[in-house]
C-alpha cells in the first residue's frame, strides 16, 4: 500500500521583531527536514525559513496559496503528499488554518486520508481569547465584518445579541487601515455596558491588551491602532 507524506502546519511569528522566540525549537527541527512548502507569499516564506535556520533556501520548493489560487488548483498542491513527500503549510502570520486560506488544503488532506500534524506556535486570535477575560467556554471568531457601515452596524448588533442571549464572546478582525473607523463604530453602536477588547500588536514590544466597557472607553484615551494588526472582542 502506498504511503502518503505528512502535512505539517507550521506557525510563524506574528511580528518581525524577535518573533521566533515564540516558536519552539522542535519546530525548527521539523522544518529543516522539509523541502516543500505551501504559503501565501514566497518572499515572506523564505524570510521565515531563514529565521528558522533553514540553510538551503535555494533548494526549497514553494507553492503559493492565496486569493489568486483557483479552487481547481488546490488538489495539485497535495501531489507531493500523495507521492510520499512531507509538506509544510505556512501562514503569513501566526497559525495556518486560522483566518487563513490554508484551511482549504487541510480539508482536502483529510478527505484524502493524509495525516495532518499541527505544530505549536502563536496565534493572535487564540492569544486574544486568552487575554480578554471573556467566556473561554463559549466564544466565536467571526473573521471580518462588512465594510459598509450600515451593514457593519447591523452585524455588530447581531453579535451583541449573541453575547447577551447566549453569553457567547465574539471576536473579529479588521483591515489595519480601517481600525480607527472600526473602533469608533463600536463605541457608537454598542450598548454602554458592553465590554470591548482590543488586542493590538500581539507579541510585539508595543503589545496592547485591554478590555473596557463602552462607557469606559469613551472616557479613556483612544488607543493608537492605525495600520497595525488588531483583534477585537465583545462580551457582557
Amino acid at each position: 500500500m502506498k504511503s502518503f507524506g505528512k502535512l505539517y502546519l507550521l506557525p510563524v511569528p506574528i511580528v518581525e521583531e524577535n518573533g521566533h522566540r515564540f516558536i519552539p525549537d522542535y519546530n525548527s527541527g521539523i522544518i529543516n527536514t522539509l523541502t516543500k512548502f505551501i504559503c501565501e507569499d514566497a518572499k515572506t516564506a523564505r524570510r521565515f525559513l531563514k529565521g528558522f535556520g533553514y540553510t538551503t533556501i535555494q533548494n526549497a520548493e514553494i507553492f503559493l496559496l492565496n486569493e489568486h489560487t483557483k479552487t481547481g488548483e488546490l488538489s495539485s498542491l497535495l501531489n507531493p503528499l500523495l507521492n510520499g513527500e512531507n509538506i509544510g503549510l505556512m501562514s503569513d502570520a501566526g497559525c495556518p488554518g486560522i483566518a487563513d486560506p490554508g484551511a482549504e488544503v487541510v480539508k482536502l488532506a483529510h478527505q484524502k486520508n493524509i495525516e495532518v500534524v499541527p505544530l505549536v506556535g502563536p496565534s493572535s486570535i487564540v492569544l486574544s481569547i486568552m487575554a480578554a477575560g471573556f467566556n473561554g467556554q463559549n466564544f466565536a471568531f467571526v473573521g471580518y465584518l462588512p465594510i459598509d457601515k450600515t451593514q457593519k452596524i447591523k452585524r455588530l448588533k447581531e453579535l451583541e445579541q449573541l453575547v447577551f442571549k447566549q453569553k457567547q464572546a465574539q471576536f473579529f478582525i479588521e483591515t489595519p487601515y480601517r481600525n480607527e473607523q472600526m473602533f469608533d463604530t463600536l463605541l457608537e453602536c454598542l450598548s454602554p455596558q458592553t465590554l470591548v477588547f482590543i488586542g493590538r500588536d500581539i507579541t510585539s514590544a508595543k503589545q496592547y491588551l485591554v478590555a473596557k466597557t463602552v462607557v469606559e472607553w469613551k472616557k479613556a484615551q483612544k488607543p493608537a491602532m492605525h495600520k497595525v494588526p488588531v483583534v477585537y472582542g465583545i462580551y457582557c
